[in-house]
């Protein structure tokens, strides 16, 4: 039997087949977990129905995704979409160069006398 991979090159596909894919796998999820539709339905709140429709690859908004990836236990997928700002190495020049390099001789809480003055 031939492994499948988990790497798809996205690229490729059409939009509708990103959906119908991703769909395939929510579904497949569901399966992995022995769970029915109805019980999905139950823990996530997003109807039945809707569960049904996505499944047969009709495409679902972004908060049903949510709650269907919440009730399956898996959003941490979404730790792939969860991009940081890089910061360039000239960025990390201009921040360090505006550290403080000395202690000031005075603030605006000390005393002269605290100097010996």
């Amino acid at each position: 039997m031939e492994q499948k991979s988990y790497y798809k090159n996205w690229y490729v596909l059409t939009d509708n087949a990103i959906v119908e894919t991703l769909c395939k796998s929510i579904k497949q999820m569901r399966l992995n977990r022995n769970i029915s539709q109805e019980e999905l339905s139950e823990k996530s709140g997003v109807n039945r129905i809707t569960i049904s429709r996505m499944e047969t690859g009709k495409a679902i908004n972004l908060m049903t995704l949510i709650q269907l990836l919440r009730a399956l236990e898996k959003l941490e997928l979404l730790n792939y979409l969860n991009e940081e700002p890089e910061i360039s190495p000239m960025m990390v020049m201009e921040a360090q160069k505006k550290l403080r390099k000395k202690a000031s001789p005075t603030s605006r809480n000390s005393n002269p006398n605290d100097y010996g003055l």
